[in-house]
């Protein structure tokens, strides 16, 4: 089984990283190719795609124009958002770490798809942004290669199940796209006793079942069913195959 996770606004080049060894985004150079198309965009059109302030519409307009210059750090210590505090990475061990490599993916609107210790520079690019060279769209840029890449993984790892635990926006460069043979897991995390949604905590509970999934070594979706960290438990009757609910 491979979980799929989003990536994070919010990145962090500060913090000492572990001893790791680094590898290499397998689109790197897509990734390079888009920011150069990218640096093209004034601030000002970068505030309107990203509905973004002045102040972090320059900020990734700098980023975009100097992209091949920024540092590079492995992307699961670099995303620093909701779900990345709800994963929290650099309390894995090493055996997690490797077995981060081999069943986590991070989607991600510049790279496509990350492994956690491929190396990525600082950007901020959505992928529902409605921009992208010659196309009208992002998703569209990326047509079916994220897909691709992703089968491949499932493949290698020996499974054809992947959790999906991204949020819908990026879901969709790869919704519709996987062989038929791939089954897809979605997981909806509800809080109280009217099973009320919160984006904020649904974030964090999604990276909290990531790293539940590397802790345990999880391999099929009926072990799910296990998961109960921070106060959550399985809603069987609220569950289908296509979709397991989590209520605390």
């Amino acid at each position: 089984m491979i979980a799929v996770i989003s990536p994070a606004k919010t990145l962090d080049y500060e913090t000492p990283l572990p001893a790791v060894e680094p590898t290499r985004a397998r689109f790197a150079d897509e990734a390079l190719s888009l920011a150069r198309s990218a640096a093209n965009l004034t601030q000002k059109r970068l505030r309107e795609l990203m509905h973004i302030s002045p102040a972090l519409a320059k900020l990734n307009a700098d980023r975009f124009a100097a992209f091949a210059d920024q540092p590079e750090r492995p992307a699961i210590f670099a995303f620093a958002g909701d779900v990345y505090t709800g994963l929290d990475a650099p309390t894995l061990d090493e055996a997690g770490i490797d077995y981060a490599q081999d069943h986590l993916r991070m989607l991600s609107g510049l790279y496509g798809l990350l492994r956690p210790l491929d190396l990525m520079r600082p950007y901020r690019l959505e992928m529902g942004t409605h921009w992208a060279p010659r196309r009208k769209k992002l998703t569209d840029w990326w047509g079916d290669r994220v897909a691709v890449a992703l089968a491949e993984d499932l493949a290698a790892s020996g499974s054809d199940v992947v959790l999906n635990l991204a949020s819908q926006e990026y879901w969709a460069v790869v919704d519709g796209r996987l062989p038929a043979h791939v089954r897809t897991v979605a997981v909806d995390f509800r809080e109280g006793p009217d099973a009320r949604f919160v984006s904020f905590h649904a974030k964090q509970a999604r990276g909290a079942m990531a790293r539940w999934v590397v802790e345990h070594r999880i391999e099929d979706i009926a072990s799910l069913r296990g998961f109960d960290s921070d106060g959550y438990r399985f809603d069987a009757e609220a569950s289908s195959d296509a979709q397991l609910r989590f209520v605390r």
